[in-house]
């Protein structure tokens, strides 16, 4: 399969991203079910949770059938399951707990465990859902091939929890890794072949805090690892970019344009 250019869609403001980003969801969803029956989403941290509220209102609640989906997370922080930073604790109170997803269906990294424990586990639990043939396999290696991660860019522009310059990003095994950004902070993440097998990634970056990471990575200008979502590369699927006019706007001065990019 040809390797796909990124794609990008600009949006005035950061409501009509989320508006947006809802009917892609929905489109990749309803495109999965149609062909496999099963729909598998990777939600991340950042804003990405309080974006997803838009699917528990009409016209999106009654649209989806919630009992074909499956939810999984690129990224997980290790704290206790309710505390405010954990990543299924914001899903559940904006978006999971509203919907009829099954309980089954929610994949969500082990809490109150060690990281490397939780990164094991969670590892574990993709591959029996490989195995099991609710999630596909990647045709060009052996690692799961989700329908759609969603991921949010960093202020240091980076996705999921693949801090710039840090030894995951060259990790090629696991599928699965815990990761320290700090001496204090762990987080377990998807590693960048599980995120790089997907059949479709879409990037939200929004506020004008992201301006200049947004155009540091789009211009590719940084060193790759010093901004590590220059390194989300779908092998055989589609990469699309949801950004607001805040966060492009260092990059609009810079290049005069962007509806050469936009779609």
């Amino acid at each position: 399969m040809e390797k796909m250019d990124p794609e990008m869609s600009l949006f005035d403001s950061s409501e009509e991203l989320s508006s947006g980003l809802a009917d892609y969801v929905l489109q990749v969803a309803d495109s999965a079910v149609k062909e496999r029956g099963s729909f598998s989403l990777v939600l991340s941290g950042g804003d990405i949770p309080k974006r997803l509220g838009k699917l528990t209102k009409e016209p999106f609640l009654r649209l989806v059938d919630w009992s074909k989906w499956r939810v999984f997370w690129a990224e997980e922080k290790v704290v206790a399951k309710r505390h405010p930073d954990s990543c299924y604790w914001q899903a559940k109170q904006c978006f999971i707990s509203k919907v009829a997803l099954p309980p089954a269906h929610v994949i969500s990294v082990s809490h109150g465990v060690p990281g490397e424990s939780a990164a094991s586990s969670y590892e574990f639990s993709i591959r029996q859902h490989v195995k099991n043939r609710t999630v596909q396999v990647s045709p060009s290696s052996d690692c799961p091939r989700f329908d759609l991660v969603l991921l949010s860019l960093g202020s240091y522009g980076h996705v999921a929890s693949l801090y710039p310059n840090h030894p995951v990003l060259e990790e090629e095994s696991k599928w699965v890794s815990c990761v320290s950004n700090d001496a204090l902070t762990e987080s377990v993440t998807l590693t960048l072949p599980v995120i790089n097998a997907a059949a479709n990634v879409a990037i939200v970056a929004s506020g004008m805090d992201l301006a200049r990471p947004f155009m540091d990575t789009i211009m590719g200008q940084k060193p790759i690892r010093s901004h590590p979502a220059q390194m989300v590369s779908p092998q055989d699927g589609r990469l699309v970019w949801f950004v607001d006019a805040c966060a492009a706007s260092s990059f609009l001065r810079a290049n005069g344009s962007f509806a050469t990019l936009a779609t």
